[in-house]
């Protein structure tokens, strides 16, 4: 598993899944195997690929042996335009129509998280150094506590609305979803390395492992326990 600000990236067996919904774009594609998911009007559809909307029910009904699961930043630039592709966003039928699209530029040995620029070795470049130094200065901030977009501001010599907007311009994603997921970057990190929950969760600035189990559900639809269940860890923060 791999997951930096804006992305979570898995591959490998996907299990089913009861209903539930998460505030991430996902997306789920199959290397062997079908997929069958359902929505909460009760259609059931069997597909190779699906493109769920972020805080939209679903189940996952068959998993597959081999696959792809990609979360995405709902706030980000690549969660935007991914969930446009769904034209339903209530649909069964809806969320495979978007995983055909998908899959149809998709080579048989090619990953589609792949061409994500926050998977992409060659990010886009940061045009402006005070961006840089914000992102230099962040993960030192998070363990802290509270980050607040105005003292980074400062520190960088920069007004809060064009830090701000370089966020979303250069980074696409905004600075409060960007912290959010480089503390779980930073907690998932620390339980990679063998630290507890509590720990982790301290060490990424989280008032607890409540606090962080709950973030995590919230973003992922599962909770901390589950990921270190269930993946093998590549963490890219």
């Amino acid at each position: 598993m791999t997951i930096r600000p804006g992305v979570l990236s898995y591959r490998g067996g996907v299990s089913a899944a009861a209903m539930h919904a998460h505030h991430s774009v996902q997306v789920l594609v199959a290397r062997r195997g079908q997929f069958i998911v359902s929505d909460t009007g009760g259609a059931q559809v069997a597909c190779r690929s699906v493109v769920i909307p972020a805080d939209v029910d679903h189940a996952v009904l068959q998993g597959v042996e081999e696959g792809e699961m990609v979360h995405l930043a709902a706030e980000s630039e690549d969660g935007v335009e991914v969930s446009r592709m769904v034209l339903r966003p209530r649909s069964a039928v809806a969320w495979a129509e978007a995983g055909d699209a998908l899959m149809s530029g998709l080579g048989d040995d090619e990953w589609w998280a792949d061409g994500l620029p926050y998977v992409r070795s060659t990010v886009r470049p940061m045009r402006h150094p005070a961006l840089s130094s914000a992102l230099c200065l962040l993960p030192e901030l998070i363990a802290a506590g509270p980050v607040r977009l105005r003292e980074v501001a400062c520190a960088v010599g920069l007004s809060e609305s064009r830090l701000s907007h370089l966020f979303s311009e250069e980074i696409g994603l905004a600075f409060r979803p960007y912290v959010r997921w480089l503390r779980m970057s930073r907690a998932i990190d620390e339980i990679a390395l063998g630290r507890n929950l509590a720990d982790s969760a301290h060490a990424a600035g989280f008032f607890d492992g409540a606090h962080f189990t709950r973030v995590c559900n919230k973003t992922f639809g599962m909770s901390p326990a589950v990921l270190i269940e269930e993946m093998a860890f590549t963490v890219d923060s």
